[in-house]
C-alpha cells in the first residue's frame, strides 16, 4: 500500500471519464491500476482507493465486526459498497453513472489525497468546503495540542 499525496486538477469528459494525473500515477507504480470508487462518508465527494489498500480496509474490517450483529452488517454494507474501476490505456478513469450524481460537477474536478485514498470532488463544492473551513488552525490545536516553539526560533 503507497502513500498518496498531492492535489490535482484534471476534467471530467463528457463519457464520465477523467484523465489520472501523472503525479498521483507514479506514487502507484508498483500497484496495478485498479481502484475501488465510492461515496464518502464525511464529504459531498467520492472515494478512490487503490484495490490493494480498499482490500485491506475490508479484511481488517472483517476482523473487528461481528457478522451477527445487525448494527455491525449495515456498517459493513455501508463501508464496502462501491464499484471496482480501472484506468484504460489513455490513463482515464470512467466514474460509475450511479455515483457521478454525488459530485454535482459539469467537469472540473479536484483530486485530494489523503494519504490512504483519494477524494474526487467538484471544483466549486471543493473550493466552498476549503472557505468555510476557516478554523483549521483552531481546529488542529484542539485536536493535537499546542506544539511547543522549537529552541531554533
Amino acid at each position: 500500500m503507497s502513500l498518496i499525496l498531492g492535489i490535482e486538477y484534471c476534467k471530467l469528459d463528457s463519457n464520465g471519464r477523467f484523465k489520472f494525473p501523472i503525479a498521483l500515477k507514479r506514487q502507484l507504480e508498483n500497484e496495478e491500476c485498479r481502484f475501488v470508487i465510492r461515496p464518502s462518508l464525511y464529504g459531498e465527494c467520492l472515494e478512490l482507493w487503490p484495490y490493494d489498500s480498499f482490500e485491506a480496509e475490508i479484511a481488517q474490517l472483517q476482523k473487528e465486526l461481528n457478522p451477527y450483529s445487525i448494527e455491525d452488517r449495515k456498517l459493513l454494507r455501508k463501508l464496502s459498497a462501491g464499484n471496482i474501476v480501472e484506468m484504460d490505456t489513455n490513463d482515464r478513469i470512467v466514474i460509475p453513472t450511479e455515483q457521478r450524481g454525488r459530485i454535482k460537477t459539469s467537469k472540473d474536478l479536484v483530486l485530494q489525497s489523503t494519504g490512504k485514498f483519494i477524494e474526487i470532488w467538484d471544483h466549486d463544492t471543493y473550493c466552498r468546503m476549503n472557505e468555510e473551513e476557516s478554523d483549521f488552525a483552531e481546529r488542529i490545536d484542539q485536536r493535537l495540542g499546542k506544539a511547543e516553539p522549537s529552541a531554533a526560533q
